[in-house]
């Protein structure tokens, strides 16, 4: 085993709360691709609309296709979602905070999840604000539909249109600053830091934060471990001491 994996599971040994803070790294080289590629020309501000995805949901649906859906539901979860899942199952990590969108954290099998940008779980009406909080909907082949009056629906954080979107933004990424502030360890995985100052700046002084990630990020000088290697490589090596029958 490589020294800075060593130091990792020492780290990790040492910890009472370890979260793992994850981003578009774990999943785009996966499948799913960035949002803006997949709208293109289009305008975010146009098209996260609920008068939009009301007048265009045939479009709307593709774009969320493209970027998240066939990814999410016809590949499934990556070998680092399924390893995270495992690490909360063995009692190793206590939870995570994602950037991402797309549930892969959910249906790998982790429980303790926080997505500050929101995700596919949470859904409103375009019409009436009904809430749906099932991510299963969007896995029918086409667009979901409000059961009480049929209009199209939408992730609920996407919502420009009306308050809720904006309090939910704000309610996760409270949810995400209250889970750092807690973790005495932050294992940073696949994102360059989008928002990062939202809620790393609740992270005490003494909590350790380690990187992996084989790319240069804004997180290399604040880190007390930086790891240049693929996240399935690093989690497989330092899981060795948590499985049943490797303990």
């Amino acid at each position: 085993m490589k020294s800075e994996y060593s130091q990792l599971k020492e780290y990790m040994d040492q910890s009472n709360k370890t979260v793992a803070v994850t981003g578009a790294g774990i999943s785009y080289l996966y499948g799913v691709s960035r949002l803006k590629q997949s709208v293109g020309r289009l305008n975010a501000g146009r098209i996260f609309s609920a008068s939009y995805v009301r007048k265009n949901p045939e479009e709307f649906y593709k774009v969320m296709q493209n970027a998240f859906l066939d990814a999410t539901f016809v590949k499934g979860p990556s070998t680092v979602h399924k390893q995270l899942a495992e690490l909360e199952k063995q009692g190793k990590l206590y939870g995570i905070v994602t950037q991402n969108l797309d549930c892969l954290h959910t249906i790998a099998g982790s429980q303790n999840v926080v997505e500050f940008q929101g995700s596919f779980r949470d859904n409103i009406c375009t019409d009436c604000g009904s809430r749906y909080y099932d991510y299963q909907i969007w896995n029918e082949g086409h667009e979901p539909r409000c059961e009480k009056c049929g209009a199209p629906l939408m992730p609920t954080s996407f919502c420009r249109d009306f308050k809720t979107g904006e309090e939910v933004s704000r309610e996760s990424m409270y949810k995400a600053a209250a889970m750092i502030s807690e973790a005495d360890l932050v294992i940073v995985i696949g994102t360059t830091g989008f928002r990062s100052n939202e809620y790393l700046s609740r992270m005490r002084k003494e909590t350790k934060l380690v990187q992996i990630n084989p790319s240069e990020t804004q997180f290399d000088r604040m880190a007390d471990l930086n790891i240049r290697a693929d996240a399935a490589q690093v989690l497989d090596a330092v899981m060795d001491g948590y499985l049943p029958g490797n303990s």
